[in-house]
């Protein structure tokens, strides 16, 4: 009898990058792409819907970002696999993916070597990193992580980057509010409480935030 396909979904908002995911991926025998999505959300709705082994996730994306995706996907859905597909090779990010709950972390640039051999690390409940990102990591063990508890005092929730994000996509409160389906006050004391812990003191300041963090693009 023939095993079960290993289910797939490809998360990225640009379609040609889509398609070429899934044309890479479901060349290999016994692996089937069952959904994609373009957004956090979209992801989340797929996740709930087909319950996939393994999902391929882009960072970049509108709404809810590949980040906060990746921690909601990791709560709600431990026993699926999370594999981060990326553009940006950043040590910080990367710590933060992993702490999320991906287990998996390859830049675009090596996709054509990589992504078949992470998925399959994956599918056997193996961590995979691409070796950029490796040594990068190793090179943070060695280090003190003085600076990293600093900084990690007061730190935002994950509630609050959703907020971020929206706000700097040009969202009103009232439209995050609704969104996120609380209420606008709610919205507000979020707001104020963001602010205050970032010492931001504009919605400009707050855009910069998030685009310096890789919460949202440019």
């Amino acid at each position: 009898m023939n095993a079960a396909p290993l289910r797939i979904i490809v998360v990225d908002d640009h379609a040609v990058v889509r398609r070429g995911v899934r044309a890479l991926l479901e060349s290999h025998d016994g692996w089937q792409v069952v959904a994609e999505a373009a957004t956090g959300r979209e992801a989340l709705d797929a996740i709930n819907r087909y319950h996939p082994d393994i999902v391929v996730m882009d960072l970049s994306l509108p709404e809810l970002n590949g980040l906060e995706a990746t921690r909601q996907i990791a709560q709600a859905a431990p026993q699926t696999e999370i594999v981060v597909l990326t553009m940006h090779h950043s040590e910080e990010l990367a710590r933060q993916v992993l702490k999320a709950g991906a287990r998996g972390y390859i830049l675009k640039s090596d996709a054509d070597q990589n992504l078949i051999t992470a998925v399959d690390a994956l599918r056997q409940h193996k961590p995979f990193l691409t070796s950029k990102v490796t040594e990068f990591m190793l090179d943070d063990f060695l280090r003190t992580d003085q600076g990293l508890e600093q900084q990690s005092k007061e730190a935002i929730t994950p509630r609050e980057r959703e907020i971020i994000q929206l706000l700097a996509e040009g969202r009103s409160n009232k439209e995050t509010a609704s969104h996120l389906g609380i209420s606008v006050k709610t919205i507000e004391a979020h707001r104020a409480n963001i602010m205050r812990k970032l010492h931001l003191r504009s919605l400009s300041d707050l855009v910069r935030y998030a685009i310096r963090n890789n919460i949202t693009q440019p």
